[in-house]
């Protein structure tokens, strides 16, 4: 049975930035949750930062990720998302749902980096490490095509 890497936030953990909870409700979730195919991280706390952390982007053409409050965070960003390879590379993982925007898991878009709330085309930190490592990435906006993978 094919396992699915998933963001801790979607399953209820507050672990976002702020500590307040993104659950994401959805019958697949449910449904993949009773057949014990979803593994939980979020790369940030298994980074090493705490929760709640100061609001963090990853910085125009560049892997640094800094804080709303000046500070460098990269270190913590890129540990979590080794954490997240290795992972999937343990249990044979190629499937992954992991929070859009988010400068860790942001699959399509993430923020500018100038904290004005303004997205742009882009992959988390994590997301481009398993994807160089040719592990799918998926986000709540695209579970079906997650689904559909999985059915082929």
């Amino acid at each position: 049975m094919n396992k699915i890497l998933i963001s801790s936030c979607f399953l209820g953990a507050p672990v976002r930035y702020n500590g307040t909870v993104k659950k994401l409700i959805h019958p697949l979730i449910e449904l993949w949750q009773q057949q014990g195919r979803l593994l939980a991280i979020c790369p940030e706390v298994a980074g090493g930062l705490s929760t709640p952390r100061a609001a963090a982007e990853i910085q125009p053409n560049s892997q640094l990720i800094i804080t709303t409050e000046g500070h460098d965070v990269s270190n913590s960003f890129h540990q979590g998302a080794n954490i997240a390879l290795t992972l999937c590379q343990k249990h044979n993982i190629q499937l992954a749902l992991l929070k859009e925007s988010s400068p860790s898991c942001g699959s399509s878009l993430i923020y500018d980096g100038s904290f004005s709330n303004e997205k742009i085309n882009g992959a988390g930190i994590t997301t481009q490490l398993l994807r160089k490592h040719g592990i799918q990435v998926f986000s709540e906006l695209s579970i079906s095509a997650l689904a559909d993978c999985l059915d082929q």
